[in-house]
């Protein structure tokens, strides 16, 4: 899926577009919708450079056994695609 964010959104908000998708990923992972590793995919980022981010936020992780999880099996379909 593709979404279209008008170049005048981005200059009202001053920011670049890889950091509007960080933006995005910073407040679905604090609301837990998206694990740590879909948040720093989303963002682009590294998910040590991502945990940084967070802190920098003081968001705190909340990184269970079930995001591990689910994190190791998309890395595992990744490989295999």
């Amino acid at each position: 899926m593709s979404v279209v964010i008008s170049d005048e959104y981005l200059q009202a908000a001053h920011l670049s577009a890889p950091e509007l998708l960080q933006e995005i990923a910073i407040m679905l992972f604090a609301q837990q919708r998206l694990t740590l590793g879909q948040a720093s995919h989303l963002a682009s980022m590294s998910q040590y450079r991502f945990q940084h981010l967070l802190a920098s936020r003081e968001i705190p992780l909340h990184y269970d056994i079930e995001d591990f999880e689910s994190d190791l099996a998309a890395l595992t379909d990744a490989g295999h695609a």
